[in-house]
């Protein structure tokens, strides 16, 4: 494996590790479908995750969790189990997408680059969640369910696709999260 597909195989995980932070299975599901229709290759150890059995499981999964985030409580409740298994599942999109590296260098990616993103995404969605629940009652929590499950739907396209693209796409939403602190942070200390 040479270097651009070494790069491209690291955009490819930290791409779909972000799409992990909106919604834990639905990139699943999209690697999967791309594993079983060979649009991608993965890790050795990962073939599996391609199988007609791994597809009809994680798309049973991810219409669970969709459908789940529609419930007005219960979409709270489904984020507290899922800020770990976004961590599990960013690390395992990465560990899948990326190949012909030492393991110890596989696995350091993917604990950082794709657990961390997927986990940093997640727990920003969640308390995007938490303040709709706070303000609107939970009516406005709908609204950020639909624009979570379609970001996530676009980053897993992206990633499998065009993985540079959705690489650039994860700098933005961290760019965009570190302003939204340093704002609320501004904001915190002239009330003060």
């Amino acid at each position: 494996m040479d270097t651009l597909d070494i790069i491209i195989s690291i955009f490819l995980g930290v791409g779909l590790a972000a799409a992990v932070g909106f919604r834990v299975f639905l990139p699943l599901l999209v690697l999967s479908l791309a594993g079983h229709y060979e649009v991608i290759p993965l890790n050795e150890s990962w073939q599996w995750i391609g199988s007609l059995t791994a597809v009809i499981t994680l798309g049973v999964a991810t219409l669970i969790e969709i459908f789940g985030y529609y419930i007005p409580w219960f979409d709270n409740a489904l984020d507290t189990i899922a800020i770990p298994l976004a961590a599990v599942a960013g690390t395992a999109v990465m560990v899948a997408t990326v190949s012909n590296l030492d393991p110890i260098i596989t696995w350091s990616l993917a604990i950082i680059a794709g657990g961390g993103t997927a986990t940093l995404i997640k727990g920003n969605a969640s308390a995007l969640r938490l303040g709709s629940t706070a303000t609107t009652g939970g009516i406005g929590n709908p609204v950020v369910t639909t624009i979570e499950t379609g970001t996530s739907t676009v980053m897993a396209i992206l990633s499998i696709f065009i993985p540079l693209i959705a690489f650039i796409l994860v700098l933005l939403i961290f760019f965009g999260i570190y302003k939204f602190y340093k704002k609320l942070r501004k904001k915190g200390s002239t009330s003060a």
